[in-house]
């Protein structure tokens, strides 16, 4: 048993750094203020993780496991229906992780294998996203001419990426605060696949429209 204590603080130590760094941002997060939430001293973060940013490399690889394996399922879209699922469990996603997207740029000019791998992210965000459109268009539920296809995937991949950031803007004191988390999501959801709407079959568009209709008297952009 005494041999598993070391992987399961650990473990801890990462889901207490992310839960603060989702709270407050990561610029605000020091190891003082972790190892204080942990009820355990510098020396021992520092033992598993002895620097800040190992702790944020960490993270971000979790991260991106879990958004390489559904990026994959974009192969299986073929309707609205799957779309809004696949976009709404990908904003999941960024929101489980949403520290990332909060300090995007900071983090990325102070952290050169992010850096690197967050253009990864973009890329495998923006194939998967063309897989979707493809899935769509050749099942019949929108029709797409090939020459708009990469600007479309692009401007998807966009709202992706900065919707958290958005949402920031508009209520920085309440935004990204769990009880927000639902109607940002849905929001996000939203706002990439009506991108695709000049796009749509007409009973498609309106499926579309019938799965805003739940919460479109509380989105107030």
């Amino acid at each position: 048993m005494a041999k598993k204590a070391p992987r399961r603080t650990a473990e801890r130590i990462l889901e207490v750094t992310l839960d603060l760094f989702n709270r407050f941002g990561e610029p605000n997060v020091s190891t003082t203020l972790i190892s204080a939430e942990l009820s355990i001293s510098p020396g021992n973060l520092y033992y598993h993780y002895p620097a800040k940013d190992e702790l944020i490399n960490s993270l971000f690889d979790r991260y991106e496991r879990s958004l390489s394996e559904l990026l994959n399922a974009s192969d299986g879209v073929r309707d609205v229906e799957d779309a809004w699922f696949f976009m709404h469990t990908l904003f999941e996603l960024i929101w489980q992780y949403r520290f990332l997207y909060r300090d995007l740029n900071d983090l990325l000019s102070k952290n050169r294998r992010l850096e690197t791998h967050f253009q990864w992210v973009l890329k495998n965000k923006t194939r998967a996203v063309r897989a979707l459109l493809d899935g769509m268009n050749r099942s019949g539920a929108l029709s797409i001419d090939s020459r708009e296809v990469e600007a479309t995937a692009t401007s998807m991949v966009v709202v992706l990426t900065y919707w958290l950031s958005y949402e920031y803007v508009r209520d920085p004191r309440r935004a990204l605060e769990p009880e927000s988390a639902q109607l940002a999501l849905l929001r996000g959801a939203h706002h990439v696949l009506n991108l695709l709407v000049p796009y749509l079959e007409p009973g498609q568009r309106m499926h579309l429209l019938g799965l805003v209709g739940a919460y479109s008297n509380a989105d107030n952009p």
